[in-house]
């Protein structure tokens, strides 16, 4: 059974079930071999370590992986969700022209038949999208998140302690201070990637949220009605972007960095801060133990509210699938699954979602990940999630941001004239 949504049928065999007190089994991967289609993500291990985990409960499921880098997903997604061979699992980039196309399977069916209403409702807000792609935060659910991460600040402590720094800075002054003093002492203040997808967009959002509140930065990413990405708040949060270029804080090379040379050097030994998500935490607890920490990015005004890049690490089932039902039930077993979760909290360092009753597994104290979890914790308290602003719509990372913060590295390019850029690329985008 391929449960896309509640349809007429479903409904007339749930309440015959109702009434004849007979339980209905929520779908499953069955007994039979299945191999599962799957499209992840180049360069994260845990959809991978939680595939393994999978089929080691479940032996009749083995998993056939593709990857790709993410760049490249979010142009090839379309067509490769079109084949009749679409992946039963799949890394989303973003959502709204995908479901306007009819390129994934409702999760409705399975909302009700997994009992996902025991999630946390603003788990599941940014991957619900109205029929036809927008808006996105209501209408029906079209993916899941493996998990729910999160970006801030990382730091180098042996070089914080250089720079005197010795607890995360409260404002924005304070870290901007920390910065100068990095460069003045003869370090690299920024270690970011620009190079192919534009990273900058990480301090970028960042500084949107220090500035101003989340809620008009999500309304633009979901497409609401009379959205803007033009406002006062986030034109002085691209205008502090600029100034940070202006001011050298950021590597020299930094438009020809690529994420994995980012990771490299700054694990390395070069660049006081990076600006990136808690899914790195694990790694650097693993291969790196006591030599980093994090914070979220600091409010421009002390006391002010903190928010944040928080969003599910967004994978959808394709509606051209093969395996739908075996697909929802992974989703749900790493939602729920013991073992799943602490893979999830220890590779991918982030909140593993679920049911609001189930703990968060244990992490070692002192640790990035406990860091990370701890401002997880800060952001839904002020409920200052935001979506990422690459996932406003298919093209606007590579087509908008992208090019644009290239730009502003090279001196090309102003905060303001970026936010412009963007904005008329968006509305272009959604004319179409």
């Amino acid at each position: 059974m391929k449960l896309k949504s509640v349809t007429a049928t479903g409904l007339a065999a749930l309440t015959a079930a109702a009434l004849t007190g007979t339980a209905m089994a929520a779908p499953s991967c069955g007994a039979d071999p299945v191999v599962m289609n799957a499209y992840f993500e180049t360069g994260f291990p845990l959809p991978s370590k939680l595939a393994e985990e999978f089929t080691r409960q479940f032996p009749n499921v083995t998993f056939d992986i593709k990857e790709d880098q993410f760049a490249n997903m979010m142009e090839n997604s379309p067509r490769i969700l079109s084949e009749d061979n679409a992946p039963d699992l799949i890394r989303l980039p973003s959502m709204s022209d995908l479901v306007a196309n009819e390129l994934l399977a409702n999760l409705d069916g399975y909302f009700t038949e997994f009992g996902w209403d025991k999630f946390p409702p603003s788990q599941l807000i940014q991957l619900r999208v109205e029929e036809g792609g927008r808006p996105r935060g209501a209408g029906s659910l079209w993916a899941m998140g493996l998990n729910y991460s999160m970006t801030g600040v990382f730091y180098n402590k042996e070089l914080a302690a250089k720079v005197g720094m010795t607890e995360p800075p409260k404002t924005l002054a304070e870290l901007d201070a920390l910065m100068q003093k990095a460069k003045d002492a003869g370090l690299v203040p920024i270690m970011q990637f620009n190079k192919g997808t534009g990273g900058l967009a990480f301090p970028l959002q960042d500084l949107m949220g220090s500035y101003g509140p989340p809620e008009p930065v999500n309304d633009w990413i979901f497409q609401k009605d009379g959205a803007t990405i033009n406002t006062e708040a986030n034109l002085k949060a691209a205008e502090h972007l600029e100034n940070w270029v202006k001011s050298g804080y950021f590597a020299a090379d930094t438009n020809a960095i690529e994420y994995f040379q980012m990771m490299s050097r700054f694990t390395g030994g070069e660049g006081l801060f990076m600006f990136n998500g808690d899914w790195e935490s694990g790694n650097l607890d693993k291969n790196f133990a006591g030599k980093f920490g994090f914070f979220l990015m600091p409010p421009a005004e002390a006391g002010g509210r903190q928010a944040a890049m928080s969003a599910p690490l967004t994978f959808g089932i394709g509606a051209k699938a093969a395996h739908q039902d075996c697909a929802a039930f992974f989703l749900n077993w790493v939602a729920t699954n013991e073992q799943a979760r602490q893979i999830n909290v220890e590779v991918g360092g982030s909140n593993p979602g679920g049911p609001a009753d189930l703990p968060i597994p244990a992490v070692t104290p002192g640790s990035v990940t406990e860091a990370t979890l701890a401002a997880g914790n800060v952001v839904a308290t002020e409920n200052g999630a935001m979506d990422f602003i690459a996932n406003a719509t298919g093209a606007i990372f590579a087509a908008g941001w992208t090019p644009e913060l290239q730009k502003l590295v090279g001196g090309v390019q102003t905060g303001k004239g970026l936010i412009e850029a963007v904005q008329a690329e968006y509305e272009k985008e959604l004319s179409r």
